[in-house]
Parts: C-alpha cells; sequence; structure tokens
C-alpha cells in the first residue's frame, strides 16, 4: 500500500450531483466541502478544477457504489470512469474505495444533527467525507 502524506479530496459521484469532501492524512480527518451538480450528466469539471487549484490535494479518493454481491453496476462503472477522466486531466493518483453504504449512512448523520437542532452539511458532501473518512481508517 502507498503512503501519501498530504490534502486530499474525496468524491461521491453522482450523474446529477457530486459531494465533495476535504481531508488531511496526517490528521486522518475528512470534512464535507460542497455538491457540484452536473450538467447535462457531465462533470462540472470548471468547477473540480477551481477546487484543485484551491486545496492542491495530493490524490483523490473516489466513492464506488458496488452492488451487495461485489459486483458493479452502471453507477459504479460511471464512478469509475469519473475516476479515470480525473487521472487523466489532473495527473494525480486517484483511488476508488467500495463505498455503498456512504449515502445512508450520510443521511442518518443528517438527521442526528437535525435532531440536536445543528447545522448539517449536503448529503452527498457527507457522504463524500465518509468515502474520504473510510480511505484514511484503511491507510
Amino acid at each position: 500500500m502507498t503512503t501519501i502524506t498530504g490534502t486530499i479530496l474525496g468524491f461521491d459521484y453522482g450523474q446529477q450531483r457530486i459531494g465533495v469532501a476535504v481531508g488531511e492524512t496526517f490528521m486522518g480527518t475528512a470534512r464535507p466541502l460542497r455538491i457540484l451538480t452536473s450538467q447535462q450528466q457531465r462533470p462540472d469539471w470548471q468547477n473540480i478544477t477551481a477546487l484543485i487549484e484551491e486545496w492542491r490535494p495530493v490524490a483523490l479518493i473516489v466513492g464506488l457504489p458496488l452492488h451487495s454481491d461485489g459486483s458493479e453496476g452502471e453507477i459504479a462503472r460511471l464512478a469509475r470512469r469519473f475516476s479515470q477522466q480525473l487521472s487523466g486531466r489532473y495527473n494525480l493518483p486517484v483511488y476508488t474505495i467500495e463505498e455503498t453504504l456512504s449515502s445512508i449512512d450520510a443521511e442518518h448523520r443528517q438527521r442526528e444533527h437535525s435532531r440536536r437542532k445543528q447545522r448539517h452539511a449536503p448529503v452527498d458532501a457527507v457522504a463524500a467525507q465518509i468515502i474520504l473518512e473510510t480511505w484514511l481508517a484503511e491507510q
């Protein structure tokens, strides 16, 4: 396993929205940043480029939503394609991580924040945070 040190960006890929989170390998922490809206099911490359330039990540992490049997469906294939496009466009290491339950966990976290009357980030950005936290924990 490769050792990576520095800032990383995580993506929860969806055809309509892409959740983005930022993490730090040294501290092993992540936080939601924002969601990006896709145009005609194409990623918002302009805003992704702006985030890459702002945060200067050393790596990118993309969640890969697999079926319960481990097989890839259409969204997983699209997420894998997105990760390949990220790698080609930004010349950064891109890692995928299985994230089947990240959106459900993100919705649960939002309900908890609402119950406690705390401000919460959009579900897709929280899902990206969970993807990063999972990846960091596995390092």
